[in-house]
């Protein structure tokens, strides 16, 4: 497909492409949907083997925003910026506030924020040049990093989940495997050592490891085997994708829980696999909500107080899809979807009728003043 059939197969609104050679930037920013409000998203910065995987993540990613909000219960858009990693590019002030640049030239559709491959220091790079970004540090008025926030709303999330699968969100003694050692499976990982659960861990980074095995106490497997682990409780916390055809077979527990983006490989196919498996999941963009949250709570002046209390909402939030999954039998990522769709449609309704009555008062005061 062409980039304009792209945009229109899953409704997008915006294909942003950004190029600098003096900084070394090769970037494309993806606009899904701002009818609740501006896109609001991260800026990854990873390598891709193609200009067109680039823009495939930008695009699933940016959906998946918007529906990541609606479900939330926040008043924005999804968007999602890519920014291509090579060898030759570096990271530098130059790179990122040429980005700013590019986020500012879109005054105010996209907002930025830090994601896989970027930090508070390259946010606030980009805040030179832009307002329309978040994720810079507490020190000049910002929220920080987000991680803390994503990974007590997966907490919570997986507390749902637990109580929806066996009546109770006790996860002492429970056994979770958590895929992945990074910020939010770090913090992931205290909540749930300090409630007593039994942890199993894995990471490409042995020196992620290490630093983790400083603060809990868990069982290190290898990348490959942790789908193996006979644990309650799968926690994707890393790459997406991980959750598909040749992995679901292998897992063992009753649960799928966790903070990485994008977990299934295929929308389409592997949420009803893992119903027919009997295994219950915690839709990524609805229980990895908190990170948007934290952000959304910068634009209006941060807490993280207020962050944390609404990161809770989690809990009701994936127990309304548990419902509407059981009622339809339906897999639960179908279930989010309908809910997401369900505001974002309704919010429609109400800005067309807003829009159609502003236009009949403005026709109405013209053939006024004619008469």
């Amino acid at each position: 497909m062409n980039n304009f059939e792209l945009l229109s197969a899953n409704g997008h609104e915006q294909l942003v492409y950004c190029l600098n050679e003096e900084s070394g930037l090769k970037a494309v920013i993806a606009i899904h949907d701002t009818t609740l409000g501006p896109a609001l998203g991260g800026t990854r910065m990873i390598n891709y083997s193609s200009e067109s995987e680039a823009v495939s993540d930008a695009l699933r990613l940016s959906k998946a925003m918007t529906y990541k909000a609606a479900v939330a219960g926040l008043n924005f858009g999804g968007g999602k910026a890519v920014i291509m990693k090579s060898e030759k590019t570096e990271k530098s002030e130059l790179l990122f506030r040429t980005f700013g640049k590019f986020v500012d030239g879109l005054g105010g559709r996209f907002i930025a924020a830090e994601d896989m491959g970027t930090d508070v220091k390259d946010m606030e790079f980009v805040r030179m040049e832009t307002k329309y970004v978040t994720g810079i540090s507490k020190a000049i008025g910002g929220s920080g990093d987000p991680t803390p926030v994503t990974a007590y709303g997966v907490y919570i999330g997986m507390k749902a989940s637990a109580n929806q699968k066996w009546g109770n969100d006790s996860l002492r003694g429970r056994k979770i495997a958590i895929q992945g050692a990074g910020q939010v499976a770090r913090h992931l990982s205290e909540y749930l050592y300090n409630e007593g659960a039994e942890l199993y861990i894995t990471d490409i980074d042995n020196n992620k490891i290490k630093r983790l095995l400083e603060m809990i106490k868990a069982t290190v497997v290898s990348p490959e085997e942790i789908y193996d682990v006979n644990a309650e409780i799968f926690s994707p916390c890393a790459i997406g994708g991980t959750i598909n055809l040749q992995t679901i077979p292998r897992l063992k527990c009753e649960i799928v829980a966790g903070g990485a983006n994008n977990q299934l490989q295929n929308e389409n196919t592997d949420g009803k696999l893992l119903l027919d498996k009997n295994i219950l999941y915690a839709p990524d963009y609805v229980i990895n909500a908190g990170g948007l949250i934290n952000v959304a709570n910068e634009l209006e002046g941060y807490r993280q107080d207020r962050a944390m209390k609404q990161a809770e909402n989690i809990f009701s939030i994936l127990k309304r899809v548990f419902t509407v999954s059981a009622d339809k039998n339906i897999p639960t990522n179908e279930a989010s979807a309908r809910i997401a769709e369900e505001r974002l449609q309704s919010i429609s309704k109400i800005r067309n009728i807003y829009s159609g009555s502003s236009y009949f008062s403005g026709r109405l005061g013209e053939l006024t003043k004619k008469s």
